[in-house]
């Protein structure tokens, strides 16, 4: 039997677990006083909705699940045997396909519009490293029903509110519009129907930079003057301001949306963070159709939150779209930040060890720790035969007091 947890996946120790329930509570705390409401989504989707959800490279990075029983045997007897006559079933790769799926079997028993929060697990079958796991938690805030950029207003604030919360200070929220950058593609000389894709390999540029998003686009056999138009714009963009891109666009009007955004959360924040407009900013998922934005911190080379708006997700379950825009906060690499800056947890008790041995009573035992629960976080725990070991590993989970019996009196050091 094997004792490592599998590649890409990973067991917490209570010391790391403490950090993430006091993170995760206070995003949690965050969301609801701006009045989201929490829900809970199935981590397995049917296979049909996950191939159809324009979630870009994800899609290739879904868990698929066998059939069972007489259908999994129907199928490895049928004449085309595949992945996808195998398969009826996915692990969810994010929790924006789930919560499409749940607002459309359940809208007429919601709120409209519906702000909704989701804390949970997800999974994507990619090379692990570094603040990408296999398995990790996202924690989303959306607004389903809300067509405003007044939307992507309220969550750019509630989320920096969590940022702040948890005690980041020094972030920048980028924020870019869709639209604007597929209309772009078009004057550089993109074809309509090939934006999604080259949209993907732009979202790769701070993985493989400019080069590398070249060498893919011509991979993909795409006209090389539009290629080059790209990465000069890539490499520029610097320098380049909304105002620029949107006089290059066939429609300048294009950007009033995104105008608006950056001047009312900007008015919002009073300096507690930074709105940054990015023209390079795309997000690879391909169901987004408007606004998008990341959080990106000092000194941390990653987006560590991001999200946008999709406006045409709901309606491939129901034939109506529905505005939807959503945020969420990479919950993983918040936690990794904080562990790499040795974070306390602000306020909490000191732990205290209560030893005991069998010359006391342990109803007594038990008393003395709820009376010292006053002052500390208490652990009652049985005197091993060798002291020194057990308060070395005592010290090291982050034990500060001990307390004992002298003469049968409680004593704490």
């Amino acid at each position: 039997m094997k004792t490592n947890a599998l590649k890409g996946m990973k067991d917490i120790l209570p010391a790391e677990q403490r950090m993430r329930d006091y993170v995760q509570q206070k995003i949690l705390m965050t969301y609801r006083q701006n009045g989201f409401e929490r829900i809970s989504t199935p981590i397995v989707e049917d296979s049909e909705n996950l191939d159809k959800s324009d979630g870009g490279d994800n899609l290739n990075l879904i868990f698929k699940i066998l059939k069972r029983g007489e259908k999994l045997t129907a199928a490895l007897a049928g004449q085309e045997v595949s992945e996808k006559t195998l398969t009826d079933m996915g692990l969810r790769y994010d929790l924006t396909l789930p919560l499409t799926r749940f607002y459309s079997e359940n809208r007429n028993n919601l709120q409209f519009p519906f702000k909704v929060i989701q804390t949970d697990r997800v999974y994507r079958a990619e090379r692990p490293q570094k603040g990408r796991l296999r398995e990790f938690v996202q924690c989303d805030i959306d607004i389903l029903g809300d067509a405003s950029s007044n939307a992507e207003v309220e969550l750019i604030e509630v989320t920096a509110q969590a940022m702040i919360n948890i005690g980041f200070k020094d972030f920048t929220i980028n924020v870019n519009d869709r639209r604007i950058l597929r209309n772009m593609l078009e004057t550089m000389g993109f074809a309509k129907e090939s934006l999604d894709s080259v949209c993907i390999s732009f979202d790769k540029m701070d993985k493989i930079g400019s080069e590398g998003v070249k060498k893919e686009l011509e991979e993909k056999g795409f006209p090389q003057s539009a290629i080059s138009a790209l990465v000069d714009f890539i490499n520029s963009s610097d320098e380049i301001t909304l105002e620029s891109v949107a006089n290059k666009c066939s429609d300048p009007s294009i950007a009033d949306s995104l105008k608006y955004i950056i001047k009312t959360a900007g008015q919002i924040s009073e300096g507690r963070y930074k709105i940054k407009y990015c023209p390079s900013l795309v997000r690879g998922q391909g169901y987004y159709t408007g606004a998008v934005f990341e959080i990106a911190c000092e000194g941390f080379s990653g987006a560590v939150g991001g999200g946008g708006r999709y406006d045409n997700l709901i309606g491939k379950f129901i034939g109506q779209d529905i505005p939807a825009v959503g945020f969420s906060i990479g919950f993983e690499r918040i936690c990794n930040i904080l562990l790499d800056q040795n974070f306390q947890i602000p306020g909490e008790k000191e732990r205290c060890a209560l030893l005991y041995d069998d010359s006391i009573d342990f109803v007594k035992v038990l008393k003395d720790a709820k009376d010292l629960q006053k002052d500390y976080i208490v652990s009652v725990i049985k005197k091993a035969k060798k002291a020194g070991p057990q308060f070395d590993m005592l010290e090291k989970q982050g034990y500060t007091k001990f307390a004992g019996y002298k003469d049968g009196e409680l004593f704490v050091k």
